[in-house]
């Protein structure tokens, strides 16, 4: 009886280790479970970051560089000085215009010959009045000095316009020279970094010469999307973005402008994006995909878009799979809506969808998120 009894259970151990040997056998199957969650319609584009603008620095007014703050890829800011030129004979300009001006004020307040003429000139316009009313001077001569009174009157007036318009001048004058002299020290015009300097102190630079490149820090996030997409897109709607360089880290963006006309080469659409992430990470060249979201729905199915191969999907059940064909929803960056063909609760392959075969007897693992 006791030989029975350790027969028995010779065969129950080795049952207990062919089932756990065919266990350890099964292929494992990385499995998400599908979850009613919120589903977004999106629409799909490539990504790509732009400086805004890459600017040629030019000098207004020529001259020799006295002085230069240029430094290849360091930072400027709007107003920064880049360089100056040599001001010494703007400021012997500036100097003699303002002698010239004191001159022209003192000429005018001490007054001109002409107006004491004219003084004199209406006395004895008065004398001959008052003889001719006493009939000891004639009408002729009364007339004869009272056109010398506005002959004279005539001469004060043309002097003094002479006068205001040779004040002007040179106050004109003086503010070209001014402004001639501030724009000999040439300043940045936007906040970035210099990418290329073309002077150095001791050139002689003509007017409208190039004096360096200067790379904005502001930036454009453009995204590229096909026609047949494009229709449903409008300024405000919420988008998703994943960058190449930060692999799977995706952030919140926003359709800022939709430019009217598609690129002649590529045919797809241009949209530029507001996007929520430091600044700093915006490198001018990076690429990478976007989803516009332009519908939503609640309590959908939703699977990861990577569970799809084709319109089938791998779903394990009671440890075997099953290949399903789907009705596919809503699509986004990363999920996708399932109308028709996989319940709640069930668990999909997410990973190796070539591995498997419909009636394959797996193990399933949840990956690591």
């Amino acid at each position: 009886m006791s030989f029975k009894l350790k027969l028995l259970g010779v065969v129950v151990l080795l049952a207990v280790a062919t089932w756990l040997g065919l266990q350890m056998m099964r292929p494992e199957a990385k499995v998400v479970t599908a979850r009613r969650e919120r589903a977004v319609n999106a629409v799909p584009g490539s990504v790509t970051v732009l400086a805004e603008r890459a600017l040629q620095v030019k000098s207004d007014v020529g001259g020799r560089v006295l002085d230069s703050s240029l430094v290849l890829s360091s930072k400027v800011t709007t107003g920064g000085v880049l360089i100056t030129l040599d001001k010494t004979d703007v400021d012997l300009q500036i100097e003699q215009l303002e002698h010239d001006r004191e001159a022209t004020q003192k000429r005018i307040k001490i007054g001109s010959a002409t107006q004491y003429e004219l003084l004199n000139a209406s006395d004895q316009l008065d004398t001959f009045e008052r003889q001719q009313r006493s009939g000891s001077m004639s009408a002729v001569d009364v007339e004869k000095q009272s056109r010398l009174v506005k002959q004279l009157k005539q001469k004060l007036e043309l002097e003094n316009v002479a006068n205001e318009q040779a004040l002007a001048k040179i106050e004109t004058d003086l503010k070209v020279v001014r402004r001639k002299r501030d724009l000999m020290t040439v300043r940045s015009p936007v906040e970035g970094v210099v990418s290329a300097i073309f002077v150095k102190p001791g050139d002689l630079i003509a007017v409208g010469e190039v004096v360096a490149t200067i790379i904005a820090d502001s930036r454009v996030v453009e995204a590229k999307i096909s026609e047949e997409n494009f229709s449903g897109l409008k300024i405000g709607q919420r988008a998703q973005v994943r960058f190449l360089s930060y692999g799977v880290a995706q952030y919140n963006a926003k359709v800022e402008k939709i430019l009217p006309a598609a690129d002649p080469l590529t045919q797809r659409y241009m949209v530029h994006l507001s996007i929520e992430i430091d600044p700093k990470l915006l490198v001018p060249g990076i690429t990478g995909e976007v989803n516009i979201i332009i519908d939503a729905r609640d309590k959908a199915i939703i699977i990861p878009r990577r569970a799809l191969l084709g319109r089938n999907v791998f779903v394990v059940k009671r440890g075997r799979v099953e290949i399903r064909t789907v009705e596919v929803g809503f699509a986004s960056l990363n999920s996708v809506e399932i109308l028709r063909g996989v319940d709640e609760g069930e668990q999909v392959i997410v990973e190796d969808l070539d591995r498997f075969r419909a009636g394959d007897r797996v193990s399933t693992m949840e990956p690591k998120s």
